[in-house]
């Protein structure tokens, strides 16, 4: 298990270019043979998340398993839970956390064809009967302006945690108010500390919900040379960096290069950041692992033995 002294789990991210559930299953079983707690995988255009995910729970066992993210458009809530009931089943009590968001206005509007000006409303809804069809009760009674969702299920077995993709301040209300926490892509300290994790812990008490997961996600990459490092990882990022959400974030962190949110370094580099990440709130980092094939054993070390080491 790799939770530190500090309280702060280490997790990877599988990647986001798997063609196959072989792919997948692959992935989930290399982050369990490198030592990491927990895995996640991000729902692209390829095969689905949670159905390779269910797969990939009963071909490796003991790794915690999460999806970052699936998106809500297009994904009616009762199937939704339905999907996110069986892997939870399949993967065993407190293995899996169904992690979701709203996606980006070119994917809502350009693929799916929903308006994204009521993102943040639709979330709500969707979580309101997700909470519900995955409460002890699995019922939803819930019609709402975007949707309506009447149902009870009748899957066996603990429920997963649930966790939003959140940035802004109502979708941190809505995620400490209705969910387990939140899991982030490109945040930097600065935000972490100003505004996710303060207006999260907030929401959450003001719900009467324990303390809220943060689970960070940033590229990692133990290295002796920084700059080459930020080079190769500039091209992974700098699309996602042009986004609204992503660029304000940077503009908050005072940064002209997306690639300075990646944490680089040698190994007590990256034990210091992880340290600032626990400091802040943040319960778990999901370590994206770029560079080198020596770089990368480097870094899946040195995240990996953080777990392992003394308090202090």
């Amino acid at each position: 298990m790799n939770t530190t002294p500090n309280g702060i789990t280490i997790s990877a991210w599988a990647g986001s270019d798997h063609r196959s559930v072989a792919s997948v299953v692959g992935a989930v079983r290399a982050a369990a043979d490198g030592g990491f707690e927990g895995v996640w995988l991000p729902q692209t255009f390829s095969v689905d998340a949670l159905t390779a995910l269910a797969v990939a729970a009963g071909a490796v066992p003991g790794i915690a398993l999460g999806t970052a993210v699936v998106p809500i458009q297009g994904r009616h809530p009762v199937p939704l839970a339905q999907q996110a009931m069986t892997v939870a089943q399949a993967a065993g009590p407190d293995r899996f956390t169904f992690g979701i968001g709203v996606t980006h206005r070119m994917v809502s509007e350009g693929v799916y064809g929903i308006s994204y000006d009521n993102a943040v409303a639709l979330c709500a809804e969707e979580l309101r009967a997700l909470t519900g069809l995955l409460g002890p009760d699995r019922r939803s009674d819930m019609a709402g302006e975007f949707l309506t969702a009447r149902a009870t299920l009748t899957v066996e077995g603990p429920p997963p945690g649930i966790v939003l993709a959140a940035l802004g301040p109502r979708m941190l209300a809505l995620a400490g108010a209705l969910t387990d926490g939140t899991v982030t892509w490109m945040t930097g300290p600065k935000t972490l500390r100003a505004t996710v994790v303060p207006q999260l812990n907030d929401a959450a008490a003001s719900a009467g919900r324990p303390a809220p997961r943060v689970i960070a996600g940033l590229p990692v990459c133990v290295t002796k040379d920084i700059p080459a490092a930020r080079d190769l990882v500039r091209p992974r990022i700098e699309g996602a960096g042009r986004m609204d959400s992503y660029r304000r974030q940077l503009m908050a962190e005072g940064l002209d290069d997306v690639a300075e949110l990646a944490i680089v370094g040698d190994a007590d580099d990256v034990a210091g950041r992880v340290d600032e990440l626990a400091s802040l709130g943040v319960t778990e980092l999901l370590a994206d692992v770029f560079g080198t094939p020596d770089e990368r054993q480097a870094t899946i070390a040195a995240l990996t033995a953080l777990g392992r080491r003394p308090p202090g």
